[in-house]
């Protein structure tokens, strides 16, 4: 397959170079023409516009800032959209919105053309080692076809449904992970600000529950998903006693805590509902009830 590459910035660069370094020869677009001189020119055909680049390619691969970078770079004038072929697949490795994903699937329906989102995690670190991990939404028989390739690029390939799925798990991981990040941010000042050592509480972070990720590899497969929450290794009435006191100490330093007055509220709403007794875990079953979606069993 002949594979096509549209922003070759800090993620693209790097995906670019390890495609290149698989034995494909490439089709390069860029604003930014300064851009391709890091790439020996007898394994890259530079196109003066998407269109171009998707006219000659049966996968077009785009890396671009965002929504609007993207939906301009596919429908816009000198376009993918004007160049594609039938059959061949965009895959998108941006984050951008889901209803940008659905827009461009629509138009791409039209023409009997396809698209894949695969956003990416990882950073330049991860783009540069070819270990990064890639979250793919689109038809399955269309995801096999480009799988390999995906692989150049990373070393976790999920496939988590039809088209704008990717997107959409894209945004939850970076929601999760940005929310963890201020709520770590906030601890670690409170500590310091009482007088612990930065060094020293971060080695308790990192030793504890929290820095050994039970959450995800143990607590949600083994506890959450089997629905069992009877028997409590940390009940709910214990936890609202601590995450209060942690927020009425934080009061008392004058610091904000904000992350932990989310979970608190979480945690009474549990309780209220006569859940204490319960494992922590069962503010899962708290959530689910608000949202009108299961995620157990």
């Amino acid at each position: 397959m002949s594979i096509g590459f549209i922003g070759i910035g800090t993620m693209g660069k790097p995906m670019v170079r390890n495609l290149i370094d698989a034995g494909h020869d490439m089709v390069l677009h860029d604003t930014n023409s300064a851009t391709y001189n890091d790439f020996n020119f007898d394994a890259v055909t530079i196109a003066q516009s998407p269109a171009e680049v998707a006219a000659s390619t049966d996968v077009i691969f785009t890396s671009l800032p965002g929504p609007s970078e993207l939906e301009s770079v596919t429908l816009g004038k000198g376009g993918i959209i004007e160049g594609i072929n039938p059959d061949a697949v965009q895959v998108d490795t941006s984050t951008v919105s889901p209803s940008t994903i659905e827009k461009i699937s629509k138009e791409f329906n039209k023409i009997s053309a396809h698209l894949i989102d695969a956003p990416v995690s990882g950073g330049p670190i991860g783009a540069e080692s070819g270990k990064l991990a890639i979250m793919v939404g689109g038809d399955i028989a269309i995801f096999d076809k480009v799988k390999p390739i995906l692989e150049i690029l990373g070393s976790s390939i999920t496939r988590v449904g039809p088209t704008g799925s990717g997107t959409v798990a894209k945004l939850v991981h970076n929601g999760i992970s940005m929310s963890t990040r201020i709520a770590v941010q906030e601890g670690l000042i409170l500590a310091v600000k009482y007088g612990i050592r930065p060094i020293d509480i971060l080695n308790v972070l990192t030793h504890g529950s929290f820095g050994q990720q039970t959450l995800l590899k143990s607590h949600i497969p083994d506890l959450v998903f089997k629905d069992d929450f009877d028997n409590p290794r940390f009940s709910l009435a214990l936890s609202e006693k601590d995450v209060s006191l942690a927020l009425a100490f934080a009061d008392e330093m004058g610091l904000e805590f904000g992350m932990a007055e989310r979970a608190l509220s979480r945690i009474r709403e549990g309780v209220d509902k006569g859940l204490g007794a319960k494992d922590n875990l069962v503010t899962y079953k708290v959530a689910e009830d608000k949202a009108g979606v299961k995620i157990r069993g």
